[in-house]
């Protein structure tokens, strides 16, 4: 079946009505249903087309013609180009060209892109919406003349590029980024007094001060004997003698 064909109809128009060929051959030819070539014979189908002639436009020749004719099982063949025109490929360090109906969209886009994707590159996000570096700096810092107006819409959906080529440049940024080694999976949190018992300065008293905001009990009782004094408790100890002979000296004078 052809794939390379100019003008289908017209060519099978051509064919019905100067060839003797087949609708079988036609319509493998000309990539038509051979109900639709017998249409075109009848009149019913195409009627307004004018007939193209292949061979006059290089995609058949007389022999091909004629041994289609002789032999009903044979299939047509186009014949080579005469001049092969190479294709155009996009390069892929220049800019992605963006049609002027959307070129008002980029600056969203390249929000859209800085949120989302702070990872990318000035020369990914300029491939992926056809932008420059002055503009994506200028949305960066806020400084572009409407970045009061600006809502970041993904590029995707706004047609600029497609989801292949914007995960493309997702997973190149990836690779750039700096791995992190996984911790070890036997590697568990030491409890507080063993990761605390390496250091030089570790106290449990300290400890004990920090976790509860006061020293232990039998720790503030030691501290609050040694904080005694022998002579205010004796002085203490003659007062109350002093004051007790005085009351024996009152009961007994009444």
């Amino acid at each position: 079946m052809s794939t390379g064909l100019l003008m289908p109809k017209a060519t099978a128009v051509w064919l019905v009505e100067n060839t003797s060929l087949t609708f079988d051959q036609i319509a493998d030819f000309c990539n038509l249903h051979p109900l639709e070539v017998k249409g075109i014979a009848d009149g019913e189908v195409a009627t307004g087309i004018k007939g193209a002639d292949p061979v006059n436009m290089g995609q058949l020749t007389r022999e091909e013609i004629e041994r289609a004719q002789n032999d009903p099982a044979h299939k047509l063949r186009l014949a080579p180009p005469k001049v092969k025109i190479p294709e155009m490929k996009r390069s892929k360090r220049g800019p992605r060209y963006t049609p002027v109906s959307r070129r008002q969209d980029r600056p969203n886009a390249i929000l859209w892109l800085l949120r989302s994707h702070p990872e990318l590159k000035d020369a990914q996000i300029m491939r992926l919406v056809g932008t420059t570096k002055t503009t994506i700096q200028q949305i960066r810092d806020r400084t572009h003349w409407n970045s009061a107006q600006l809502q970041p819409l993904d590029p995707v959906t706004l047609g600029l590029c497609s989801q292949i080529d914007l995960d493309l440049e997702v997973k190149r940024s990836a690779k750039d980024r700096p791995a992190v080694a996984p911790a070890p999976a036997d590697d568990t949190l030491l409890p507080t007094d063993l990761s605390l018992a390496d250091q030089p300065d570790f106290d449990e008293k300290r400890l004990a001060e920090n976790a509860f905001g006061e020293r232990p009990a039998p720790e503030r009782a030691r501290d609050e004997e040694q904080s005694f004094d022998a002579d205010s408790v004796f002085a203490k100890l003659k007062g109350l003698k002093r004051e007790g002979g005085e009351e024996e000296e009152d009961e007994s004078g009444r």
